[in-house]
């Protein structure tokens, strides 16, 4: 019988590698060799886990929006509401979005996707979409 914990740890360290290897080198640069070698395993074990790198990329992209999504309500839940500062967490928001979008930008036009400026606005505008329906229960707003 298969060890269920090696297996989720390995999974993990899977995961964690690509977030350091793509953050390292970028998506388009990086390679599921490179991931590999990174946690020491074949390069058809990361595979096994993930039917692609896009499939790698989601999964990795859950996990860091889960830690974000964490630390803030760390955050929240360690501050009274009078301490917290509206106009610093909008800097803050504001200056991640900023680099979410020069990040999507940059990827768009080194892929040579026309009208770059324009897609990568839909592109986070849907994403943004997404999420608010998910949080008001409108899947309707999904589908857009």
């Amino acid at each position: 019988m298969r060890d269920t914990k090696s297996f989720v740890c390995r999974q993990s360290d899977i995961i964690a590698a690509a977030i350091d290897v793509f953050a390292e080198i970028g998506y388009f640069r990086a390679t599921t060799r490179q991931i590999a070698d990174r946690v020491q395993i074949s390069q058809s074990y990361v595979f096994h886990f993930f039917a692609s790198k896009e499939k790698l990329l989601m999964t990795a992209l859950e996990v860091s929006w889960s830690r974000i999504i964490a630390s803030f309500r760390e955050v929240v839940k360690s501050a009274s509401s009078e301490r917290i500062q509206e106009g610093a967490i909008q800097e803050v928001m504001q200056r991640g979005f900023r680099e979410v979008h020069m990040m999507v930008l940059k990827a768009f036009s080194q892929s040579k996707i026309p009208n770059p400026e324009e897609k990568a606005m839909v592109f986070l505008s849907r994403g943004v979409l997404f999420n608010i329906a998910v949080a008001i229960r409108l899947p309707e707003l999904k589908e857009s």
